[in-house]
């Protein structure tokens, strides 16, 4: 992958010395000399919302936030799509829009043409082209009629950088929605050769497996996801029911149990909690039946 000097990176993003040197001290940015792509497309993000004055602080609160609120993700700056909402931060994954500080999701947005400019951008260079291009991407779909054009756009970012995992991730994922799952099998494996210990990739992995009726590996990938991220309570969700499948309902249950921890209120927790109660019950009954 190229590098670029911090010379390279004040001229194409046109920031000051000062600035540069703020985010690294907020811990936007590792400190160093050199940096790849994704450093500036990272970068370019801060320097968007700084514009719109969020503080270097609440940027750095609102990107450990979102990792807690969504297990599996590593860098929401390069993984999800933001916008300022006053001085706060909004992330956009998986169609919703999420300020992970105050926990809350939002269901009306400002059009998604602002988030990138009406007329085409004009590259400085190779690298900022494939920048603008993921950044399109993440924008493109939140319209699902886009899809096609999202897909494009994910993978000119991969002829440029083959091996950045969070592009073969979202590639896969429409792939997914499309119900093309050979194809989606194949990015989200390319991923996890990216970064074996990328859960996210893990857990997209075990979902087609699942899809396509393969249970056994299905079972496997998604116990490699919570390895990673214990916390992934998506994972603990769908783990449980390929046990159930699986007609392993002891091994279920205790991940029934761990998704209600860590989800006590919403819909789902309802199934768990009554998955819980059927599984005990059964055993309760097993028991007797055995005496």
């Amino acid at each position: 992958m190229n590098r670029f000097a911090r010379s390279d990176v004040l001229r194409i993003l046109h920031v000051t010395p000062r600035q540069f040197s703020g985010w690294q001290k907020a811990g936007l940015i590792a400190n160093g000399e050199s940096f790849t792509f994704f450093d500036l497309l990272q970068l370019k993000k801060v320097r968007d919302l700084r514009a719109r004055k969020v503080r270097p602080a609440v940027i750095r609160q609102s990107l450990l936030a979102m990792q807690e609120q969504v297990a599996g993700m590593e860098n929401p700056l390069l993984e999800a799509g933001t916008f300022p909402v006053g001085s706060r931060v909004v992330f956009r994954h998986q169609g919703r829009s999420l300020d992970p500080i105050a926990g809350q999701f939002f269901m009306e947005f400002e059009p998604a043409g602002k988030l990138l400019p009406a007329r085409a951008v004009k590259p400085i260079s190779q690298l900022e082209t494939a920048a603008e291009y993921f950044a399109r991407g993440l924008a493109l779909e939140e319209d699902p009629n886009s899809a096609a054009l999202a897909m494009q756009a994910y993978k000119t970012v991969l002829e440029f950088q083959p091996d950045y995992g969070p592009a073969h991730i979202n590639l896969g994922t429409l792939y997914y929605n499309q119900e093309e799952f050979g194809q989606a099998e194949h990015h989200y494996r390319a991923a996890i050769e990216c970064d074996s210990r990328y859960a996210l990739a893990w857990f997209d992995l075990g979902n087609v497996l699942d899809e396509t009726g393969r249970l056994a590996e299905a079972i496997r990938a998604y116990g490699t996801a919570l390895a990673l991220a214990p916390t992934y309570a998506d994972a603990h969700y769908n783990l449980a029911l390929a046990h159930e499948r699986n007609r392993e309902p002891r091994k279920a249950l205790r991940h029934w149990r761990s998704y209600r921890k860590l989800d006590s209120t919403g819909p789902w927790s309802v199934h768990a909690y009554n998955q819980i109660k059927r599984i005990l019950k059964a055993d309760k009954l097993k028991l007797i039946r055995g005496r």
